[in-house]
């Protein structure tokens, strides 16, 4: 199985990469801040064709179609094209991320970093990896020394859950705060080692399903921003290397 949803990543990022640095069609969501481009729905194309091929009779969940709800025990979590702002204006950090649920519970994930030809893989009690090779969270206690990674909503001008303040507390708290613009990529590089934890309001279930597990079978940590266990479907995502993860609760609890 494992092997198929890296194949179809792959061909997806090939759409990708054609299409980077193209003149690109934009369809505005929400906002300014809210796009999609005529490669995100390329994407999303080649993949969903691909499992209505192989798995018929499957739930799709996908980023830009929405979901095709078939009764069946299984699911498929797509983002064609994770960092779409990113890709639009030429930055090279974006990435495919498909995640397979098994009634409530992510069963395996991948994560293609399209520019990097970086493939991040993991099922569910079988480790996780990069490119093949078993990957671990790093063994940092201390949040001074950490560093660490986020992103922002698009409705970040309202500043939901005030994540602003909690931006600059971790600023304060940490050896530094980046913010690469693919959460599924950050999720990635907490699971290998790069980065220490990563925090994140209003995600959605495409942007977290593949990281997650990966994080969790690298040996991290994944809860709530009250230390509580979560889901695709929750609207706050803490993933650490578990070692601060209590801190970061403390940090993200403020008032």
């Amino acid at each position: 199985m494992i092997n198929k949803i890296m194949q179809i990543s792959r061909e997806a990022g090939e759409i990708i990469r054609a299409g980077f640095g193209k003149n690109l069609t934009l369809e505005y969501k929400t906002g300014i801040s809210d796009f999609v481009t005529n490669i995100d729905k390329a994407s999303e194309k080649k993949i969903i064709d691909f499992i209505k091929k192989e798995f018929p009779q499957q739930n799709i969940l996908a980023e830009e179609s929405g979901s095709e709800n078939l009764n069946s025990k299984f699911t498929w979590v797509i983002d064609p094209l994770d960092g779409t702002m990113n890709f639009a204006h030429g930055l090279p950090i974006f990435s495919v991320s498909i995640g397979l649920m098994k009634e409530n519970e992510i069963i395996a994930g991948v994560v293609y970093d399209v520019m990097n030809n970086i493939m991040f893989s993991s099922e569910k009690g079988g480790g996780a990896f990069q490119n093949g090779n078993r990957i671990h969270v790093n063994g940092n206690y201390d949040l001074e020394k950490s560093l660490l990674v986020t992103g922002f909503p698009y409705n970040i001008k309202q500043n939901p859950d005030n994540a602003i303040e909690k931006f600059n507390r971790f600023v304060l708290n940490s050896r530094g705060v980046r913010r690469l613009g693919s959460a599924a990529i950050d999720l990635c590089y907490v699971a290998n080692g790069i980065f220490d934890g990563f925090w994140e309001v209003n995600l959605h279930p495409w942007d977290m399903a593949a990281g997650m597990l990966l994080v969790k079978e690298a040996g991290g940590k994944i809860t709530d921003f009250m230390n509580n266990k979560n889901s695709i479907f929750s609207k706050q995502l803490l993933a650490t290397n578990g070692k601060v993860h209590k801190k970061m609760i403390k940090i993200l609890n403020i008032n």
